[in-house]
């Protein structure tokens, strides 16, 4: 395993690329929390998704999905690490990744719905609570949270 600094990340375009993004996915979270496809892949992806993938060796190891909420807020979701990579760092330069690339596209606010175990790792990446309450996802109780984009970063 590489260092952090030495991992690949790409944002994928093809569709090689975004088979990789679903593998994390299925691997690191609908296999481990037996979320049925159905589940894990929602309308949300689709054309229009982007998707960021980091590679050890050629192999992915983590992802994350982009899209658009309106033209100036971007939802950031499904951010996953496979779990013999946790604790590294990575999940941070994934979410830091995300972030400058929705700035690239012009976007001024990130939004993602943490799962309530993640709370503390989104806020110490500058991420604040918007909703009053927590709320049953699809697959787990989660909180909306949101974060400004400096456009000028």
């Amino acid at each position: 395993m590489k260092g952090i600094e030495m991992l690949e990340w790409i944002r994928a375009a093809e569709e090689y690329q975004r088979a990789g993004a679903y593998y994390v996915r299925i691997q690191a979270m609908a296999k481990k929390h037996h979320i049925p496809l159905e589940r894990e892949f929602d309308e949300h992806d689709g054309v229009d998704t982007r998707y960021i993938l980091a590679l050890d060796d050629g192999f992915p190891i983590a992802t994350a999905r982009m899209y658009a909420l309106d033209s100036k807020r971007v939802m950031l979701g499904r951010i996953v690490v496979l779990p013999e990579y946790r604790h590294r760092g990575i999940g941070s330069q994934l979410v830091r990744a995300c972030e400058a690339w929705a700035k690239e596209l012009g976007f001024c606010q990130a939004v993602l719905e943490s799962r309530d175990n993640k709370v503390l790792f989104y806020r110490g990446l500058g991420y604040a609570e918007s909703g009053e309450a927590y709320f049953e996802g699809d697959t787990f109780r989660c909180v909306r949270m949101e974060k400004k984009l400096n456009l000028m970063d």
